[in-house]
């Protein structure tokens, strides 16, 4: 019953969402078309249901080549690899968006564990790997809550990389561990409110106050909020 009023809920939402996003769409394609490397679209490999991979997309705000240069997936704050107008679209989420496709076509949900890249994905531990393949990923979900703004950790990391597998990688394990283990309908519905919530407040606390019983912030976690 709940993965039908799940799929149910992510067509009303990609649908409505679309048309209304026509708007924003339409403006960020053409300024795309005229900036950068004139691409309009990135498509990435990520894995998603059953661990098996597909393609996801988004607007394009890096360079081509950007896993091959630098720190590879793992994007820090002022990132040479941004275009400018990228920067605008990866702080407001925007390029997130034109994952409303996937969410139509099926392959992914609106809620549901981030979807990684191969590399990022075998960070985690077969039991993180297992939980996260039984879902579908989703345009955003607890993982998104909790790290609104991860570039701000990487980035204040000596080596962004080994910070991100070290550190961000076990916190999020267990944060899709647990929604996996609570995954609901009124979940899904508090996850897409906090979403925007933490947008519009990043530094609030409201998601620890609304969603019971979740994994405790780490230390270095707390430290750099407070």
């Amino acid at each position: 019953m709940y993965k039908l009023s799940k799929r149910i809920l992510d067509l009303i939402i990609a649908t409505f969402a679309l048309i209304c996003l026509l708007p924003i769409f339409i403006p960020s394609i053409i300024v795309l078309l005229c900036t950068g490397e004139h691409e309009v679209f990135y498509l990435q490999q990520r894995i998603g249901f059953k661990c098996k991979t597909f393609s996801i997309f988004k607007f394009a705000t890096m360079m081509k080549n950007s896993l091959n240069i630098g720190t590879g997936d793992i994007t820090v704050r002022n990132d040479p690899r941004v275009f400018p107008f990228g920067r605008f679209l990866r702080k407001t989420k925007i390029n997130e968006l034109p994952q409303i496709l996937n969410v139509l076509c099926g392959s992914m949900s609106i809620v549901g564990p981030r979807p990684l890249t191969a590399n990022n994905f075998n960070y985690y531990s077969d039991k993180v790997k297992t939980a996260i393949g039984k879902m579908k990923p989703g345009i955003t979900g607890i993982g998104s809550v909790m790290f609104r703004d991860e570039e701000a950790y990487t980035s204040a990391a000596e080596d962004p990389k080994a910070f991100y597998k070290e550190y961000i990688t076990p916190y999020k394990g267990e944060l899709e561990v647990w929604y996996a283990e609570h995954a609901s309908f009124i979940l899904d519905l508090k996850l897409i409110f906090l979403t925007a919530w933490v947008i519009i407040n990043p530094e609030s606390n409201l998601p620890h106050n609304m969603l019971k019983n979740l994994p405790e912030k780490p230390e270095w976690m707390a430290a750099k909020v407070a």
